[in-house]
């Protein structure tokens, strides 16, 4: 079980490339083509992977000179033959073109994965946040 694990940890990595690259392709390429994602943003979810590619590049459009480093913490995975399942606390950061931090956020994410011909595929995706009591607004940051 532990090359599933470290091939399924590599997505981590893999996303974070694709995300600084703004690479859609290579971003949707982790993703199964029927890919179900609970996103945390408007939306209550997104079925399929054209519907989820269209946020995708809206989202890389509208990024306008900054970069976007993407970082997981506390990852945990979970694996099997056929499926698999990853945690993570992501933590997106946009920066200025000279390196210097503009803004940030945290999203609590997990992954469920299913094999594709060999390769690990994002069959579902749920991103979120905790909400405060007071406020009712999401907390993305964690103390």
């Amino acid at each position: 079980m532990v090359s599933s694990e470290r091939s399924v940890s590599d997505l981590f990595h893999l996303y974070a490339s694709a995300v600084r690259n703004r690479d859609a392709g290579a971003l949707m390429s982790l993703y199964h083509g029927t890919v179900r994602v609970f996103d945390a943003w408007g939306v209550w979810s997104y079925e399929g992977g054209p519907a989820w590619r269209k946020v995708v590049e809206q989202w890389f459009e509208s990024l306008g000179d900054e970069t976007l480093v993407v970082r997981f913490d506390d990852s945990q995975v979970v694996s099997g033959e056929e499926l698999a399942s990853a945690t993570a606390i992501v933590t997106y950061a946009a920066m200025t073109a000279e390196g210097a931090p503009l803004r940030s956020m945290q999203n609590r994410l997990t992954w469920l994965l299913a094999r594709e011909n060999g390769a690990w595929k994002i069959v579902h995706e749920h991103t979120s946040a905790p909400i405060g009591f007071d406020d009712m607004k999401a907390i993305l940051e964690r103390k």
